[in-house]
């Protein structure tokens, strides 16, 4: 009988503490993307500290409760905005 738990996108923020609101998470996911592929998610710099912890703690949990929501996130935040989503200089001549 399987007994793991699978949590959501919606119920990750929450357990960190964040707004947890669709729009919520679209809003934070833009403003922290794109993170370098050369930085782990835990190290990010928006991370609090207890936030850090948790997600190294379920990362490396052998039960994976948290492991698809973290991915979730993680995968995310590595992708860049799409072209209309970028805001021009107001002195830029494609403004």
């Amino acid at each position: 009988m399987d007994t793991t738990t699978h949590h959501d996108l919606t119920a990750l923020f929450a357990q960190l503490g964040l707004p947890d609101s669709p729009r919520e998470i679209q809003a934070f996911i833009r403003l922290h993307r794109p993170l370098p592929q050369t930085l782990n998610l835990s190290e990010a710099p928006f991370w609090n500290a207890a936030q850090v912890a948790f997600l190294r703690e379920q990362w490396h949990q052998d039960d994976g409760d948290w492991c698809v929501p973290i991915d979730q996130l993680n995968a995310a935040l590595r992708e860049h905005p799409d072209p209309e989503e970028l805001t021009q200089a107001p002195d830029s001549p494609l403004a």
